[in-house]
């Protein structure tokens, strides 16, 4: 497999060679969740409330996501800066003790969530007669834990050293073997949502497999290897607290959307919620690809002191990006409906998915502001920035739109869903222009600094 050279390559060819992987990754790495919503969306008479039951998972499972994204996107910026320094020594450490990391962190969430799922289920707005459902699917893909953020942590650090196409390789095994197994389980073997459960760890099982070959063998430079020596964890967390408050708060808006939306509409509109998010999902996939596949090269030019090709790096994400959260904002508004049948064809919810999904996505075009910008302050070691944005768009803004539109401003079950483009107008907004005002004159300096080395060294 070619390897990216960040080093003397294009900065535009390095970015596509990166982001178009990482896309295909992102995207085959939905269909472990998504295509186990698609076929429980259509299990007969009991498909509708069964994608409900599911829905209420999804805190649970971002929360596994937060954690993943904390050791592996929070560490490959680092890892990244010192390849561009050419401390291997360095990269290595850190790598290692992402690793190491993230197989203590599965080990100890899919023991919590064993224990205590009923709990949290319940915190996160289930009631009893939703809990069997729930719990069943819940419990089953708890076991795959360990192999899921492994194999999905440990990508930032294949992509990081060049080898996109190793990371889209690790995905498109575990999804096509879920898409395989699914129905099989689902709908042959008659197990419903546990079935589906049941495909996707195993799916997971393959993904962690072949990842492990690569980490083991003799393309990877820099060998991984079980124990509990941490250099550079209080760094990695530090930086990696951001993308992990991102999926934290994405967890905690979905709580509170769950009760709100059980207060004002009942579960049915659960069901809404849980198509708007799967939806959600699949179109923030491209603009996320598009950002983390700049980051490494934004990271690598940064450690290498080259602020112009850093400037032209931004300048490429932000190209890719708003024009298609712009074209995406548009399908959404004409043609909702090719969205829904995705995940139900219940003729009862159409209408009332459609509207939401009108109202959700209506600013979305701003979403590429705050992804950018968060890219930029994560892929730069811009620590405090980077997590304050993380906090203002989701805990300062949309939970609280989210409990006060609906009742204080009479909106019901509308303001839940308005509370997300607000939220993306004012966050995305904020989030790029302080980017703007304080990476840009940083950069600026770096380039006169390196002029006035040149001229006197």
């Amino acid at each position: 497999m070619k390897k990216v050279d960040f080093e003397n390559g294009n900065i535009t060819q390095n970015i596509l060679k990166t982001a178009f992987p990482m896309l295909i990754a992102q995207i085959l790495n939905l269909l472990y969740s998504i295509v186990d919503r698609i076929y429980i969306g259509r299990i007969p008479r009991t498909g509708t409330q069964a994608l409900g039951a599911v829905g209420l998972c999804f805190p649970i499972i971002i929360i596994i996501t937060g954690f993943t994204n904390m050791f592996g996107l929070g560490g490959a910026p680092l890892f990244s800066m010192e390849l561009g320094r050419g401390d291997r020594k360095e990269a290595a450490e850190i790598q290692n003790t992402a690793f190491r990391l993230l197989f203590l962190s599965a080990l100890i969430l899919t023991i919590l969530g064993e224990l205590f799922g009923r709990e949290f289920l319940l915190l996160f707005g289930a009631d009893e007669s939703e809990i069997p459902v729930s719990l069943s699917y819940l419990r089953i893909y708890l076991l795959g834990t360990v192999f899921l953020m492994i194999s999905t942590g440990m990508n930032s650090y294949i992509n990081a050293q060049g080898y996109a196409t190793i990371g889209m390789c690790s995905v498109i095994i575990g999804a096509a073997a879920n898409l395989v197994l699914d129905p099989i389980f689902i709908f042959q073997a008659g197990m419903g949502v546990k079935g589906a459960a049941i495909a996707t760890v195993l799916s997971q099982i393959l993904s962690f497999l072949y990842v492990m070959s690569f980490l083991r063998g003799k393309k990877n430079e820099f060998p991984v290897s079980f124990g509990f020596r941490l250099p550079h964890a209080g760094e990695i967390v530090s930086l990696g607290t951001a993308p992990f408050i991102m999926q934290f708060t994405n967890s905690l808006v979905q709580v509170a959307c769950n009760q709100v939306l059980m207060q004002f509409g009942g579960s049915m509109y659960v069901s809404v919620m849980t198509i708007v998010s799967s939806v959600r999902s699949i179109l923030d996939t491209p603009v996320f690809a598009v950002t983390e596949g700049t980051s490494p090269a934004i990271s690598y030019n940064y450690g290498a002191e080259r602020p112009d090709n850093v400037k032209k790096a931004v300048r490429v994400m932000m190209a890719l990006a708003v024009p298609y959260t712009f074209l995406v904002w548009l399908l959404i508004l004409m043609r909702p409906v090719w969205f829904i049948r995705i995940f139900s064809t219940d003729q009862t919810i159409m209408k009332d998915a459609s509207r939401a999904l009108h109202l959700y996505f209506f600013a979305f075009i701003f979403q590429s502001l705050q992804y950018s910008g968060q890219t930029v302050f994560k892929a730069l070691n811009k620590k405090k920035r980077a997590i304050f944005f993380s906090l203002f768009r989701k805990v300062i803004l949309v939970v609280p739109l989210t409990y006060i539109l609906p009742g204080v401003f009479g909106l019901g079950t509308d303001g839940v869903f308005i509370a997300e483009p607000v939220s993306n107008v004012v966050g995305g907004t904020a989030c790029f222009l302080v980017m703007l005002l304080t990476v840009w004159p940083e950069l600026d300096r770096m380039k006169k600094q390196n002029k006035q080395k040149s001229e006197y060294g």
